[in-house]
């Protein structure tokens, strides 16, 4: 492994970062921490637009939310910088000089009404039109190729409009390495070529993103599958500027949970389950996107589940901690197909990272819930109530719905329950338990526990015609901790109102 590893997070801002970006930006994290490395951030804005001006800081928001934020990039550590390709443009247009100068690249001044009519013929007989070897050089074409400079300087001075293409090599073959997928074959005949430089001063994807990776010495390229078609021009590329290329690594895509393709906003939208690591508002629409943070959803949990989307430990093991996932990640284990995302699994990490978490730490996240309720009570109260429900949660959210009658006295009774637990001799029996109660000093769980065990046991009745309309008159309903938790949690006094309560309405 070379000593000095540096990989790059390279987002365009047209939007709210999806969650296979976020991998994209974990695997990298990951790769460059266990390597001690530096992790880039670079904002790829060259296409203006589709730029969308809140999109840079929900990407660092969201990096700085799952605890993979950048070394380097805008605004911090800039020692390649600037690190927006917008602010870099003046860049760019000589290396596309240097390409056409080297005869790697050359002038096309082909209007878009002129390809349309060039597609439309082949289209018309049957074959596809790919700007290449095949045609560039036989006159239908207009591009420095096959016109003389004086026609190449005229135009240019003129006004024409021009991009500036590849010079893509005819009757080669090449051998591309991939560090996840292996050697991959590419007969040059099959490729296009690209335009590296477009009419309005700005370099397109494939042009700024080579330049900016061999200028900023990015070690390793890892990046997503749908770049893979791109692979062989940009290591053409590299050649052509006889530059040594990075290694190159693409990820599999993350697949929908239902059906085949690529998971889309519309997938979670459909399925109702976030594809964004943050809540995001499109400013021009309103239209506001649910994120897995604002969801409840904890930020380990979250990165716990993402790794292993595509990436397999070798083990058994499915729980890491950020730690462990950089001291045991390694390319080599990245799979080469799509990896399906299940919200049933992404559900389950994060109540697992729930009941890691201490009751302390789920407090604090509980009591504004409570005060939204506009109940105010004491934080260890609160605390023990969470440790009574937090195992049955999958969501800090799911605490009230949990633990509700901690807080209040029930103000309805299950149904069901009512109908199959509250039989004609059950308010004699409460009423008679009430009695029981009121005798008891010491309160606690297992005090009362016993007495009143005991007194079911004298009375020789089944304690189901007891605990179940005891439980009914506590909580509303046939749920809840161990009853006498319950009953030494909320006192004598609401005890006892609270079964009188019972047998005045059922």
């Amino acid at each position: 492994m070379e000593s000095n590893i540096r990989v790059r997070f390279a987002p365009s801002p047209t939007g709210p970062l999806h969650i296979g970006g976020v991998r994209t930006a974990l695997f990298n994290y990951l790769f460059a921490k266990k390597h001690n490395g530096t992790f880039v951030l670079r904002i790829e804005d060259t296409d203006q637009t589709r730029y969308v001006a809140n999109a840079e800081q929900y990407i660092v928001d969201s990096l700085n939310w799952c605890n993979i934020p950048f070394d380097e990039g805008p605004g911090k550590n800039e020692k390649f910088g600037p690190y927006r390709q917008s602010e870099r443009k003046h860049l760019y247009k000589q290396y596309a000089n240097q390409l056409i100068e080297n005869g790697w690249a050359y002038y096309a001044f082909d209007t878009s009404e002129q390809l349309d009519a060039h597609r439309k013929d082949h289209e018309e007989k049957g074959k596809t039109f790919i700007y290449n070897w095949h045609n560039r050089e036989k006159g239908r074409l207009v591009n420095s190729l096959v016109l003389s400079n004086e026609e190449v300087t005229a135009k240019i001075n003129n006004g024409d409009k021009y991009v500036v293409r590849f010079k893509t090599p005819q009757d080669e073959t090449l051998l591309l390495e991939d560090e996840i997928r292996g050697t991959i074959k590419i007969d040059t005949n099959t490729l296009d070529d690209k335009i590296l430089f477009k009419s309005d001063g700005m370099p397109t994807y494939h042009l700024a993103n080579i330049v900016d990776d061999h200028l900023m010495e990015i070690s390793h390229v890892i990046r997503g599958e749908e770049w893979l078609p791109s692979l062989p021009l940009h290591y053409l590329l590299y050649k052509a500027f006889s530059w040594k290329a990075p290694k190159f690594a693409h990820l599999p895509l993350i697949l929908k949970p239902v059906g085949k393709g690529k998971l889309s906003k519309r997938d979670g939208d459909k399925l109702g389950f976030p594809v964004f690591p943050l809540e995001y508002t499109n400013n021009k629409t309103g239209d506001v996107s649910r994120g897995y943070k604002e969801d409840g959803y904890f930020a380990d949990a979250f990165i716990n589940m993402l790794a292993l989307l595509g990436w397999n430990p070798g083990t058994e093991q499915e729980i890491f901690s950020l730690e462990e996932l950089t001291q045991t990640f390694e390319l080599a284990r990245v799979s080469k197909s799509g990896a399906k995302f299940s919200p049933d699994k992404t559900n389950w990490f994060n109540q697992q990272y729930l009941q890691t978490k201490s009751n302390k730490e789920l407090t604090q996240l509980f009591i504004p819930i409570l005060s939204e309720k506009g109940i105010s009570t004491d934080n260890n109260y609160v605390e023990k109530v969470v440790s009574l429900i937090k195992e049955r949660a999958v969501f800090v959210a799911d605490f009230w719905n949990l633990s509700d009658f901690f807080f209040q006295a029930p103000s309805e009774y299950d149904a069901k329950a009512s109908k199959k637990q509250w039989k004609e001799g059950t308010p004699a029996l409460m009423q008679e338990l009430i009695t029981v109660i009121n005798a008891i000093e010491d309160f606690s769980s297992q005090n009362t526990e016993t007495v009143i065990k005991e007194w079911i046991t004298a009375k020789e009745v089944g304690f189901g015609k007891v605990m179940q309309p005891l439980r009914l008159s506590l909580v509303g309903a046939l749920k809840g901790p161990h009853l006498f938790d319950i009953i030494e949690m909320i006192g004598k006094e609401a005890t006892v109102s609270r079964i009188q309560k019972a047998i005045d309405t059922l």
